[in-house]
């Protein structure tokens, strides 16, 4: 992760990113998922974008998480803090941005099914957002 201010103008160094997986945590949340994406009964755009077909993250994903101009932390729904719950509002797979003042949705359910998987498009909307320019 990017520890270094962000090179956006007017984000405040404490400013953050978290990735709000649709499913839970731990063992029996992770195993549910799994079930529910091969009886097409779940999906999360998110794991597409992170892990692929896999259970471990893909390395571009993990070499991605150090171009983001802001830190990025992923979270499942039963691990979500106070305030990145307030802020995703119930929608999930979301990206929400949180500086105290402006938490938000950074980027919706759509705009992660946008990215069809793609790290690099993931990666062009966050900052693009972030810049205000999309």
């Amino acid at each position: 992760m990017s520890t270094t201010a962000s090179p956006i103008p007017d984000i405040p160094d404490s400013a953050r990113l978290v990735g709000v997986y649709n499913a839970n945590g731990g063992m029996l949340g992770e195993v549910s998922y799994v079930i529910g994406k091969l009886r097409g009964t779940t999906h999360c755009s998110l794991c597409d974008i992170s892990h692929g077909r896999s259970v471990r993250e893909r390395k571009d994903w993990t070499t991605a998480l150090d171009q983001l101009p802001l830190p990025l932390e992923t979270v499942h729904l039963n691990e979500m803090d106070t305030a990145t719950a307030r802020a995703a509002g119930g929608n999930s797979p979301v990206v929400v941005y949180l500086d105290g003042d402006h938490d938000r949705i950074l980027l919706t359910p759509a705009d992660l099914d946008s990215c069809a998987g793609r790290v690099d498009r993931f990666l062009e909307l966050v900052t693009d957002r972030l810049a205000g320019t999309r």
